[in-house]
């Protein structure tokens, strides 16, 4: 999985990255089909703005903003909102499959 950490306006701390970075090196136990997750990082109007951006397999994409004074409870509330979706998808394509050929077709 590709992780990206992108600050167009504002200068990321080191400690920032990290703490980001293994936010979303934990998205996987939730989803096994991830292939990237950016996470950009912004200021506006004395607020911190995060937007996670996760890219899973058949180009499923989920996307969770979140806006505030503090850009770490940013982070968190954008990751439980992501990880809300990654569940549901989950869920969803785990009921899409039906039972196994030999329970439908019975003894032959």
């Amino acid at each position: 999985m590709n992780v990206v950490v992108k600050a167009p306006h504002m200068e990321v701390t080191e400690a920032m990255r990290q703490y980001v970075e293994g936010k979303l090196d934990k998205l996987p136990r939730y989803y096994d089909g991830i292939l990237t997750a950016e996470a950009v990082l912004d200021r506006q109007a004395d607020d911190a703005v995060v937007e996670i951006v996760v890219t899973a397999r058949r180009k499923t994409t989920f996307v969770a903003t979140q806006r505030g004074p503090d850009l770490y409870a940013c982070v968190d509330g954008c990751m439980d909102n992501v990880v809300e979706q990654l569940r549901r998808h989950k869920d969803k394509v785990r009921d899409r499959q039906g039972p196994p050929h030999e329970q439908t077709m019975g003894p032959a």
